[in-house]
């Protein structure tokens, strides 16, 4: 993982990009052998922070490479301030944790994304992670996103 002081303005770039080009839908993968993975469970603190985690592979980039992830949870269910809101505005939000710059040497290797929330927007339970391996292709002076592997996976929320 590479700390710096530009990993958060990068790590919101390829989260814009993704964003950006998530109405368009995502190209098809760069190779078969191009993988992200998600971990089974993340790591929650009383202060709102949200810890994911999992794996990747990939090869061939030309730009930099990044791991972005996003989390969704339903509203919960017994909640009357909920229950009492229109159909609409009950549907889950989706929040970008993090973005971890990736190697693209064909090894597997570990990714961990970090990002906070308000302390009350996530809670302990079942979530939806989207977990994205995204490189930043220059097109003339526009940075374009290059999707090698997208994965979408339940996962569940653990306090720390």
């Amino acid at each position: 993982m590479i700390k710096s002081p530009l990993r958060p303005v990068l790590g919101a770039v390829a989260g814009a990009a993704l964003l950006a080009c998530a109405a368009m839908g995502a190209p098809a993968s760069a190779a078969a052998s191009d993988t992200v993975t998600v971990d089974r469970v993340g790591r929650l603190a009383a202060d709102g922070t949200l810890t994911l985690s999992g794996t990747y592979r990939c090869t061939a980039a030309t730009g930099p490479v990044f791991v972005s992830s996003s989390v969704s949870q339903d509203p919960p269910r017994d909640s009357t301030e909920d229950s009492a809101r229109p159909a609409d505005h009950a549907a889950s939000v989706q929040y970008a944790i993090g973005g971890t710059r990736a190697v693209c040497d064909g090894a597997a290797h570990r990714w961990v994304n970090t990002g906070r929330t308000a302390p009350s927007t996530l809670r302990s339970g079942a979530a939806h992670v989207e977990a994205t391996l995204v490189e930043l292709r220059a097109q003339g002076l526009a940075l374009l996103p290059h999707f090698h592997d997208v994965r979408q996976q339940d996962i569940t929320l653990v306090a720390d």
